[in-house]
């Protein structure tokens, strides 16, 4: 497939007819049938960089999400509980709602939550150190997802530190991947754009 079709000859979206953009969607469908791939090569990304930690956030990520598989969690949470640091490179400050982006179209409201919110679940262990609210969590007690973003910082991402665990590698978890990022679910499909 070429990179660019031959018969785009608009220059602005707002000029292009049907018959245009038509012929375009075979190659929007491969590039968001990749999305999974890039979600792995993302996470490749996260070698490397140990930030002051015992280990590097990739094997953080692969170490949060073989405790999670271990314990029993579905597909679903586990890919969850793999790229919830996915954000940590391009947005260090917010790096939880980006990865909580990342995976809305494609997991349960609750993962979805659980992704987006668990910085400060997480926080409530360091961010005193920094001058931080170590209670930040809290605004969201009473939130139908607050216990099980609780349990999910509480059992696996705080507790997955651990330079001796026996982390399964990113290998282990690829067919995830591609599996959760395969198809949006069709509720957010039908108000997604291109």
């Amino acid at each position: 497939m070429a990179d660019i079709w031959p018969n785009a000859a608009f220059t602005q979206l707002k000029d292009v007819t049907e018959a245009q953009f038509a012929p375009l969607r075979p190659w929007t469908d491969q590039f968001q049938a990749g999305l999974g791939d890039r979600i792995i090569e993302n996470l490749q990304r996260l070698s490397g960089d140990f930030g002051g930690f015992p280990i590097d956030r990739l094997q953080h990520s692969l170490q949060t999400a073989t405790r999670a598989m271990r314990d029993g969690h579905d597909e679903e949470y586990v890919v969850c509980a793999l790229v919830h640091d996915i954000g940590d490179h391009l947005a260090s400050y917010n790096h939880a709602h980006l990865a909580g982006v990342v995976v809305e179209p494609f997991v349960s409201e609750a993962n979805h939550w659980m992704v987006k919110n668990h910085a400060p679940f997480q926080g409530y262990h360091y961010v005193h150190f920094n001058g931080g609210d170590r209670f930040a969590m809290e605004q969201f007690r009473g939130h139908p997802h607050f216990e099980q973003t609780f349990d999910f910082v509480d059992k696996y991402d705080q507790a997955a530190f651990d330079g001796a665990y026996d982390t399964l590698p990113l290998e282990a978890f690829a067919p995830m991947v591609r599996q959760v990022f395969a198809k949006p679910r069709s509720d957010f499909r039908q108000r997604a754009a291109y």
